[in-house]
């Protein structure tokens, strides 16, 4: 069997290595992709430095990554929705089509779904299979960089799109990749002001960059203080908590009109404590929590929004790598250097 090279968790703990495994067939109903780039996510990360969160997930050895671009070079017997040699990026939960919510249209939070790079492997190699219904057409003039990022900005514009937010005033809290595209997404789709929040100085510039009217480092700054200072007191509308940060939420909520709405995609580490009585229930406030791309709604919507261009993503893509240099891409989300860091087999 042909072999190709792939970066691999080869056994629990920090790290990996890059190996060789064998281009795997696709079966009747799958596709084999030739990976043309792929992007570093907040999971492999997590997954490169071996957390808790990886422990319990990950049964190595197993190629991870699972942002990406490529072409179809072979296809199974039953595919009828690709052919050989179209350029896609994918949607990569893998879902039963089965379970209660696949059969009654919310199947981003299928119950027995698998992740790309996570319980399969995934596209830090020279080539990766999928179902061809996980395979997504890309527009032809869609630079391979971009479409590699397209199933994160996915989940940007699920977040946004989750609720009104044209005319409305809106306060990102977290400037990691996602929420770049969120600020960006949220500009094209209308609103009055948007409102930024993060640590890293790097960040907040590129916030500015995506359409950021006003950035704050809370190091710096009281928001609070800020926020009800530029609103004449009256706060935000919307919340788009990408920060997975508690001390974040909590502010951010302080700030929130009656009535208002919150995007929570952020992650935490561990439990949080809200004031659930004063900065929400009393205020009416609405909290949706967000996972992943509807499929395939949110698919079309990020989609247009590239192809048409009232979204640029380019300024999200700070580094581009060969594959065999991960452990320096890795180095660079450590230290914070920079955003979106595609990968090039």
């Amino acid at each position: 069997m042909e072999k190709m090279k792939v970066v691999l968790k080869e056994k629990p703990g920090p790290g990996a290595v890059i190996g060789e495994k064998e281009i795997p067939s696709p079966g009747p109903n799958e596709v084999l992709v030739k990976v043309k780039a792929t992007s570093i996510c907040g999971t492999d990360f997590h997954i490169y430095n071996w957390d808790a969160w990886s422990a319990k997930r990950i049964k190595p050895p197993r190629v991870f990554g699972h942002e990406f671009t490529g072409e179809i070079v072979e296809k199974g017997k039953d595919v009828k929705m690709v052919k050989i040699g179209d350029r896609i990026s994918a949607e990569t939960h893998i879902v039963c089509g089965k379970c209660y919510q696949c059969r009654t249209g919310n199947a981003h939070v299928c119950q027995d779904v698998r992740i790309l790079g996570v319980d399969i492997d995934g596209t830090f190699a020279e080539y990766v299979k999928i179902p061809e219904e996980n395979a997504w057409r890309i527009p032809e003039k869609m630079p391979d960089e971009i479409a590699s990022i397209m199933e994160p900005f996915g989940n940007a514009v699920h977040t946004v799109f989750r609720d009104e937010i044209t005319a409305k005033d809106v306060l990102v809290l977290g400037c990691g990749p996602i929420g770049l595209m969120a600020i960006a997404v949220t500009k094209a789709r209308g609103a009055k002001r948007i409102f930024a929040t993060e640590l890293n100085p790097k960040r907040l510039e590129l916030a500015k960059k995506m359409g950021a009217d006003f950035t704050f480092n809370p190091k710096d700054t009281e928001i609070k203080e800020a926020i009800l200072d530029i609103t004449h007191g009256e706060g935000v509308d919307v919340i788009l908590e990408m920060s997975g940060s508690e001390s974040a939420l909590r502010e951010g909520l302080s700030v929130i009109k009656p009535a208002g709405w919150v995007g929570l995609l952020g992650l935490y580490k561990q439990d949080i404590k809200i004031d659930m009585n004063e900065l929400v229930i009393f205020k009416g406030v609405t909290l949706y929590g967000v996972v992943g791309r509807r499929m395939y709604e949110t698919w079309y919507q990020a989609t247009a929004l590239v192809e048409e261009g009232n979204v640029d993503l380019s300024p999200v893509v700070t580094h581009k790598l060969k594959l065999e240099e991960i452990k320096e891409g890795m180095e660079i989300i450590r230290k914070g250097e920079g955003a979106k860091i595609v990968l090039y087999p």
